[in-house]
Order: structure tokens, then sequence, then C-alpha cells
């Protein structure tokens, strides 16, 4: 399990057991031990599927894209 899953399994324990107040103090020290490049299950599905289209050529050239 991912500390950034079981980080948020704890915050929603809390978060029932909490005060307001107690809850803001809680979820700020806890930011403070996520790194913020954490990436996600459907990120890194996303970037598989975009190493596969790019190995069978099917990406999108920028020149094609209309950009305006």
């Amino acid at each position: 399990m991912s500390l950034a899953l079981e980080m948020e399994e704890i915050a929603n324990h809390l978060a029932n057991h909490l005060n307001e107040q107690e809850k803001f103090v809680v979820i700020e020290i806890m930011k403070r031990f996520l790194p913020d490049n954490v990436a996600t299950d459907e990120d890194l599905q996303d970037i598989e599927n975009a190493r596969i289209e790019y190995m069978n050529n099917e990406t999108t050239s920028h020149n094609d894209i209309d950009w305006d």
C-alpha cells in the first residue's frame, strides 16, 4: 500500500473523530509527509498507454494540431 493511500485512509478515519480545528492541524501535518509528485494509478496507466501509442507510431505531430 502506498504512503499516500495510507495517509488518505488515516485522514478519513480521523475526519469522523476530530473537530474542524483539529482536522486542519492534522491535515497540515500530513501534507508535509506527502511528496508533491506522486503518480496515481490512473497516471501510471496513462503513461503506459502513451508509451504503447508511441511505439506503434500512433502519435500526433505538433504540426498537425490547430493551436488556434
